[in-house]
């Protein structure tokens, strides 16, 4: 049963209606009784579900936010400097932390949530539009962004291999091995997977920064070669001739690394007791914290100007390169399969409903399964060999999407949370306003935003671009 389910007859255009109760008493006994009801009906079924402890959802949110994308914050630095950088990092970490809260109390008021698509249903005062608006933007953003991490593993089997192989081919290996890795139904069993991916992306970091502080110079920047815009300097604020393009995208780099609220939902129902997902919030926020800063401003130290998008292409020695690079493969291919388990989910149990294969052992429910699963990764992987340049439509996703899920959906969620009594004390009237400033940035991130974004699109388009399905080498 999803929290959304839909059956192939009667049930097709009516969003079925949980029996569960969604209010909560003063002392929160009403939202136990709920989850508790909710635990036990999962746990009668052969597929469970609701198993994770806080421990195993923390690892599951490290493995998903400890990514490559931390190695592009540091050419966001050098776009905007170590003032507007630092706040900007600083600034964005605040107000996930906020939003996810309201996100963890949303939901306990409503503990029959299971993805992002019910938490837009109840948000927007249980409206089919809004459900069926953001089932399409969580499958498209899932899906392209399974598709930049095909394109990933394609980036890094180049570099490995030093072009071997059609471009191509190193692509379908990464979609093959995704497909294998994306089998498994929970997120519990995603979570071991997580831990490794963690580790595996702490080592390529840590060898990144031993390798550029050791090395004479960096190789190259998007300016030229070492030393053709000069010796390496950092600096307070833009360099003189940065465009406000360039400084948007290099915000919207910084806010796409801070928005993973999107799969929240999803790891919040699949937890034993999801009253405990702040510990694991904690946990997250701890170690993002320090990994979305400090190495970054690490790297823009020795880096500088000719800091690039994987850092590790800045770096001057080949070796250096591609003994750091090669640890990225594990949290390309495993971050890819938790956005496949969450978009695998919202279709499969729209196609089951509440017929016995979708939590059984059987050869339907588990044909299916499989069938979603391949049919993701696919149409990922076409999506990754015919857009030229997946960086900037990062960017265009993370204008259009995360200015929703990391910001807008929260504000309206807040609202819904505390209307009639939003400024009944110095704490509560706080709270509003900072809410009021996160549906700004959200407002901000999706016009001015999308503006950027669409700008930097049209000007990679007017240049050289990738051929679809080319065996052009894509190595850093």
């Amino acid at each position: 049963m999803s929290a959304a389910p839909f059956t192939n007859e009667k049930q097709a255009d009516e969003k079925q209606e949980p029996t569960y109760s969604n209010e909560i008493d003063s002392d929160g006994s009403s939202t136990d009784n709920t989850i508790a009801a909710l635990v036990n009906e999962d746990h009668q079924h052969d597929i469970k579900l609701r198993t994770m402890s806080w421990q195993k959802a923390a690892w599951l949110l490290a493995g998903d936010q400890v990514c490559l994308a931390i190695m592009a914050q540091t050419w966001s630095l050098s776009v905007l400097g170590w003032v507007p950088g630092i706040i900007t990092m600083v600034g964005a970490g605040i107000l996930f932390w906020i939003t996810s809260i309201t996100m963890h109390n949303f939901i306990l008021k409503h503990p029959q949530i299971k993805d992002i698509c019910d938490f837009g249903y109840y948000a927007f005062g249980k409206s089919r539009i809004a459900y069926e608006f953001t089932g399409f933007m969580l499958l498209a953003n899932n899906i392209l962004l399974i598709g930049f991490h095909i394109l990933t593993g394609a980036k890094v089997l180049n570099t490995l291999s030093d072009h071997s192989q059609c471009t191509v081919v190193f692509s379908v290996i990464a979609m093959l091995m995704g497909i294998v890795m994306s089998i498994p139904r929970t997120l519990k069993n995603v979570s071991f997977m997580s831990m490794f991916s963690a580790a595996c992306m702490g080592i390529a970091i840590l060898l990144f920064l031993i390798f550029s502080g050791i090395e004479a110079a960096p190789l190259v920047g998007y300016n030229g070669d070492y030393p053709t815009d000069g010796l390496v300097r950092t600096y307070a604020f833009p360099l003189p001739g940065t465009t406000w393009v360039n400084c948007m995208n290099a915000v919207l780099n910084i806010t796409f690394l801070w928005v993973p609220q999107i799969l929240f939902p999803t790891f919040i129902a699949e937890m034993e007791r999801p009253q405990d997902f702040p510990k694991s919030l904690a946990v997250l926020v701890a170690i993002s914290t320090f990994l979305f800063i400090v190495p970054p401003a690490i790297g823009f130290r020795y880096l500088g100007q000719y800091s690039t998008a994987p850092a590790f292409g800045s770096l001057g020695v080949v070796a250096y390169k591609k003994a750091s690079f090669a640890f990225v493969i594990v949290p390309t291919l495993v971050i890819g399969v938790i956005y496949a388990n969450v978009s695998a989910k919202f279709v499969y149990f729209r196609i089951m409903g509440k017929s016995r294969h979708a939590h059984s052992n059987t050869i339907i429910g588990w044909g299916a399964w499989i069938g979603v699963i391949a049919g993701i990764w696919l149409i990922a992987f076409v999506f990754s060999e015919v857009v030229p340049s997946m960086g900037d439509f990062l960017s265009l996703l993370g204008a259009a999407f995360d200015s929703f899920f990391g910001f807008i959906f929260f504000a309206v969620a807040y609202w819904q949370l505390y209307k009639g009594k939003l400024f009944s004390g110095l704490g509560r009237t706080g709270m509003t306003i900072i809410h009021v400033f996160v549906m700004l940035v959200g407002l901000f991130l999706l016009g001015p935003g999308l503006y950027a974004a669409v700008e930097a699109i049209i000007a990679d388009y007017s240049g050289g671009t990738r051929p679809a399905f080319s065996c052009t080498n894509l190595a850093i």
